[in-house]
């Protein structure tokens, strides 16, 4: 049986009642919420307000109307930069944030607009000091990452939050790797926008995301078109969540990540995440017994992500062999974020990333373990 150890990008397996949500959506619903009277498309409905007011519960958001359902974070992203920028815009971001945020910000750039990027340190923890520089004066939007996805740095996020509100400017946080994870509070951290992706730490199934924008902040859909709602209107609706949510919503995905949030809650976020630090911390000390190995520690860890080198052997390499001799699955390369492997020095080659879920165990990493170091001692054989 497979060894799982990319849950940065997709978690799994799922529970068990993830995979019967979706199922039953699939067969015994079927309807479109929002798109009749009849039973069945009630039952969607429901399934669609449930699941947004728990993700709004769990995401630190009282008004579950301003958390919007999209396909992805990278979805949410695009909504959020494009619908809130304008021509002549500055925007502040980190040197460790995702391809997510950068490619479409360097295409915004031909319009105008401009990105500023604060370098982080050795570990990717962002530079307090200079962004309260860039800050003065106020750029249109400040853009960061909670955690990142190649080394699991926790950022300050409660602290640049209070430090944008006090210069007026929204902070766009990308919660995609902490969904689930870490507890976040949007509204008492007063954030302009967050978004995650309901594939990752919140264990529901690809195909749908999160987007929250904060009431005060007027961004127009990207998408515009049948709602359920004013369908006598040829303009789009002008309240929430209609105005963002265009077309029919995923239900089976969206089913899914409710069962998914109802795992987390009946868990206990506080444990899974103790259980992934657990794993991290063991990961850490171990490979860096080995002589051969770098690995590329945050200053401060926020998710069990951790991602190594092994000297004169690329990544893809490695994880071809983890692969096909050991039956283990890992990410290697660049994970979408080169800003950040050139922060970390790991550029252009990457690294090999191991990111445990709340269903690995410390067999998982010990075999890990062993077949690395049976990795190594063969190529030492060889040189």
């Amino acid at each position: 049986m497979t060894i799982y150890l990319d849950n940065a990008s997709t978690s799994y397996p799922k529970p068990q009642t993830v995979y019967s949500a979706v199922q039953k959506a699939f067969t015994d619903i079927g309807a479109s919420p929002g798109r009749g009277a009849y039973r069945m498309a009630r039952e969607a409905s429901d399934i669609i307000s449930r699941t947004r007011e728990k993700a709004a519960r769990l995401l630190g958001i009282s008004q579950t109307q301003q958390l919007v359902f999209t396909k992805n974070a990278t979805e949410s992203i695009n909504v959020a930069l494009k619908g809130w920028l304008r021509p002549g815009d500055r925007v502040v971001i980190s040197s460790m944030e995702h391809n997510a945020v950068v490619r479409p910000l360097t295409r915004l750039a031909r319009e105008g607009i401009t990105s500023t990027n604060i370098r982080c340190g050795s570990g990717g923890l962002i530079d307090v000091e200079e962004l309260k520089q860039q800050l003065n004066p106020p750029p249109r939007l400040v853009v960061l990452v909670h955690a990142s996805n190649i080394n699991g740095v926790l950022q300050p996020v409660e602290e640049i939050a209070s430090l944008c509100t006090a210069a007026g400017t929204p902070l766009l946080l990308d919660a995609a790797q902490t969904a689930g994870v870490q507890p976040i509070k949007a509204e008492a951290w007063n954030v302009g926008m967050l978004v995650c992706s309901g594939h990752k730490g919140l264990l529901g199934p690809a195909g749908v995301g999160l987007l929250y924008i904060r009431p005060d902040l007027e961004i127009p859909p990207l998408i515009e078109g049948g709602t359920g709602s004013m369908s006598e209107e040829q303009r789009q609706p002008d309240f929430y969540p209609d105005c963002m949510e265009s077309g029919t919503l995923n239900l089976p995905a969206i089913a899914g990540l409710e069962a998914g949030i109802d795992f987390i809650a009946e868990q206990g976020m506080a444990a899974i995440l103790q259980n992934e630090l657990k794993l991290a911390a063991v990961l850490e000390r171990s490979l860096s017994e080995l002589e051969q190995v770098t690995v590329y520690k945050p200053e401060v860890r926020g998710t069990g992500v951790v991602s190594c080198t092994i000297e004169g052997m690329n990544p893809a390499d490695a994880g071809f062999i983890l692969d096909e001799a050991f039956d283990i699955a890992v990410r290697t390369g660049l994970h979408c974020a080169p800003l950040a492997h050139k922060t970390l020095g790991t550029y252009p080659e990457g690294t090999v990333r191991i990111s445990p879920g709340c269903f690995t165990s410390s067999e998982d990493i010990k075999q890990l373990l062993d077949a690395l170091q049976i990795i190594i001692r063969q190529r030492l054989r060889r040189a």
